[in-house]
């Protein structure tokens, strides 16, 4: 059984600036920057006639591209951190393509995300890293600047879970175009 999420892929210059802020945090398990990307919608570990039904439903979103900001660094996990992420401004349009997305996995079937929707990429997952080792982390990491992408396409990852991180593949793309 493939496990499925769809997400936008982060541009590879981008990914390069990121990978910069990697290292001085004792308990981070970095994520290779090649597997950065922005996680919209989790949809987990389906059958092959779901997996089909969610690339059909995916293919009826047409929506135009759009700019995704990254303004800041933040974890998740407070006084029990479990990672270090890339902040990115929720705009309405990443918004809007996500709860569209929500709606047609509903529709379909696929049980509802009980986390609320929060843009971000992950840079690393933390394991036994203090919530002071982390808050020095963030803070002499304060000089991140805004960083801005095009999104002109979202796609469907998969995963096969494995001993240092999973690799994703993408299985299907779809362009973002004209409304």
């Amino acid at each position: 059984m493939p496990r499925l999420f769809t997400g936008l892929e982060i541009p590879s210059d981008l990914a390069s600036d990121l990978s910069m802020l990697r290292g001085g945090l004792s308990g981070a398990r970095w994520i290779d920057s090649e597997d950065y990307h922005m996680t919209l919608r989790f949809i987990g570990d389906i059958d092959g006639a779901t997996a089909r039904d969610v690339s059909g439903a995916l293919e009826q979103i047409k929506r135009p591209p759009f700019t995704v900001t990254l303004d800041g660094l933040g974890s998740f996990g407070g006084d029990r951190p479990r990672a270090i992420i890339a902040k990115a401004k929720p705009a309405l349009p990443l918004v809007e393509l996500q709860a569209e997305q929500e709606r047609l996995m509903r529709r379909i079937g696929i049980p509802p995300e009980p986390r609320k929707f929060t843009p971000h990429i992950t840079l690393a997952r933390l394991r036994d890293a203090s919530a002071g080792a982390v808050a020095a982390y963030l803070a002499t990491r304060g000089f991140f600047l805004l960083r801005r992408f095009e999104a002109t396409r979202f796609v469907l990852f998969s995963s096969r879970t494995s001993t240092g991180g999973a690799p994703y593949v993408v299985e299907a793309a779809y362009p973002l175009g004209s409304a």
